[in-house]
């Protein structure tokens, strides 16, 4: 019997992150940025394009291999079925030549899952070739609805399809918005207020954010970025918390109620801080506080931001406390799907459940933990209604103000969403957040 060649080095790392993610719910962009650590520039590039590209087809994949293969989608143990996306995104979304792509993922398929399945990735992979991606997402469509197609076309769940129509309100720049989803972006930088200057940044100074600098390549080998006196935060979430910071409010401490991992406490702290006052960062996960605290470190002496783990349904402060409170609230994070490629296929609309109740508890945290006259910004990274306007609609207007939150970030077009805001990646160039101003009511 012929001596079969082992796979690539590459290949083999790109399939065993693509494990992690299918098998134990990793994000893709943080086991990529592990298993790159060693690899030289071109192998990391083709690492990163075939496990981020794999997942961010991954549904589209796996309708493909199900007809390719004639058997149901589930149907393969699942160590062989990350290997068929992997082999159907050399075939139909990179420049691998067809015999290259399909020999590498039998030998990765043979090496990695065990000889007996060679032969037939072999022929399931011949079959997924005889289209193109075009030729697969037309023979998947004979048979379904306007809506469905859209989402084989886009490459996205038909619920999440059925929940960016809604609102985006029409389908004009409904397109638009799904095909941004499926470009990845350039790394958003930040600094942090009074510690580094945007220069510091060594890239092109962000659209609307002053605080932020769009720049490729690894953000650790900035300077700033190394030194904890700037990191990484997606501009969107930079102009939330700017927002915040511009409305007039009482004077008194800040609160970043779900503060976790801590790029946007750390923008806050130094925003408070410019005002002559604190901030109050709460995590419930340890893990997560730790990642807060180290964020808060570059900020020493006077108006030191603070670190508490707590539950943000049951707080360990007294009601009326803050002057500026951010609710960063916990949700299914569909607006960051151009840098979380794998959850769209993750998430699920039954999450929705959980994830909204839980959202409308911590609002109403937040507003009762607002001083009289104090400022809450309701925040989401996702553009779902039920997680947006659906929470907001549960509050009692007697208690507070909706503050037209499109005034107070004046230099970003298209933003307005009635008296809220909508970013969104393919008008805006940020991550799909949403924002929503509150001010307490005296008394």
């Amino acid at each position: 019997m012929k001596r079969r060649r082992g796979p690539d080095h590459a290949r083999v790392v790109a399939f065993r992150v693509l494990r992690q993610v299918t098998g134990q719910d990793a994000y893709a962009n943080l086991a990529l940025q592990h298993a790159r650590n060693g690899l030289d520039a071109r192998d990391a590039g083709f690492v990163t394009e075939l496990v981020a590209g794999t997942c961010r087809l991954l549904g589209t994949y796996d309708r493909v291999i199900a007809a390719a293969s004639g058997r149901p989608d589930g149907s393969f143990e699942p160590p062989l079925q990350d290997v068929l996306r992997l082999g159907a995104h050399q075939l139909l979304s990179m420049r691998v030549p067809a015999h290259a792509a399909v020999a590498a993922t039998v030998d990765l398929a043979a090496t990695e899952v065990g000889e007996r399945v060679a032969g037939l990735t072999n022929a399931v992979l011949r079959k997924v070739q005889a289209l193109d991606l075009d030729g697969w997402v037309e023979r998947l469509s004979l048979e379904a609805d306007d809506t469905e197609r859209l989402a084989l076309a886009s490459h996205h769940p038909r619920w999440i399809v059925e929940a960016w129509r809604e609102a985006l309100s029409g389908d004009a720049e409904l397109w638009q918005a799904l095909q941004a989803d499926n470009v990845p972006p350039v790394n958003h930088l930040v600094v942090r207020p009074g510690l580094a200057e945007v220069s510091e940044l060594e890239g092109e100074p962000a659209r609307f954010s002053p605080f932020g600098a769009y720049r490729a390549g690894s953000p650790g080998t900035v300077p700033a970025v190394a030194q904890g006196r700037a990191g990484v935060q997606d501009e969107g979430s930079q102009l939330v918390a700017l927002a915040l910071s511009r409305v007039p409010a009482p004077q008194g401490p800040w609160l970043d109620l779900c503060a976790g991992p801590g790029g946007k406490a750390a923008l806050l702290a130094g925003l408070a801080r410019q005002e002559n006052t604190g901030l109050l960062a709460s995590e419930l996960q340890l893990h997560r506080a730790r990642l807060v605290a180290d964020n808060l470190a570059c900020y020493p002496g006077p108006h030191r931001p603070l670190t508490v783990v707590t539950d943000g349904r049951r707080p360990s402060w007294l009601p009326g406390t803050f002057a500026r409170v951010m609710a960063d609230v916990p949700c299914t994070g569909l607006g960051a799907l151009r840098r979380r490629p794998e959850s769209r296929w993750r998430r699920r609309p039954a999450d929705l459940v959980e994830l909204v109740p839980l959202q409308t508890d911590l609002l109403r945290t937040a507003i009762e933990s607002a001083l009289p006259g104090g400022v809450v910004a309701y925040v989401t990274c996702s553009p779902h209604p039920a997680e947006t306007r659906g929470v907001l609609a549960t509050v009692d207007p007697g208690e507070v103000d909706v503050l037209p939150a499109a005034d107070f970030l004046p230099e970003v077009p298209g933003a307005e969403a009635g008296d809220f805001v909508q970013l969104w990646p393919h008008r805006h160039g940020t991550d799909a957040m949403f924002l929503a101003l509150l001010r307490r009511r005296r008394g």
